[in-house]
């Protein structure tokens, strides 16, 4: 019987590490007794075998065995990838001819 394993889904928060990444997780609960809708933030190190992902992805991470002391999930996708301009240090302080 294989074992069914927990995705999640979240966004990289550091990439400073080699072949590991912090991902935040969003999880939300409703109050058993108060009915509101509770936030909670969870960091997961998740190994990245290829440095693929990086501050600001969206990525999918799967649990697996312990890779290290702190490390239990593995990025399996990244689902989006952060949007960088298109614009360079030097253009920022040039002046555009409509101005």
């Amino acid at each position: 019987m294989e074992k069914i394993r927990k995705v999640r889904n979240g966004t990289v928060i550091s990439d400073k590490m080699n072949k590991t990444r912090i991902v935040q997780v969003l999880i939300t609960r409703r109050h058993p007794l108060y009915k509101k809708v509770i936030r909670h933030r969870a960091n997961f190190k998740v190994h990245d075998e290829n440095n693929e992902s990086h501050t600001g992805d969206t990525v999918k991470i799967m649990e697996t065995r312990p890779l290290s002391k702190d490390k239990r999930w593995r990025l399996v996708e990244i689902l989006r990838k952060k949007e960088v301009a298109d614009i360079q240090p030097a253009e920022i302080g040039e002046v555009t001819e409509s101005e």
